[in-house]
């Protein structure tokens, strides 16, 4: 018995490796997404700042 009891355990611990594996992968694409959102955020602020010349983001510049 003790033979099918390592078997369950060592996949259960390999399931476990997986999720791990597919969620750290999840949180880089995760970031990656985010990085992007906030460089496109910044273009759109720039443009939108010198179209109606006002400091919309509150940093005391325009642009």
């Amino acid at each position: 018995m003790g033979i099918f009891w390592d078997l369950i355990q060592q996949s259960e611990i390999e399931e476990q490796c997986e999720k791990a594996d597919d969620l750290e992968e999840k949180v880089n694409s995760l970031e990656k997404e985010l990085y992007e959102t906030k460089k496109l955020l910044r273009k759109t602020l720039l443009i939108l700042e010198n179209h109606l010349g006002k400091d919309i983001d509150g940093d005391g510049k325009l642009g």
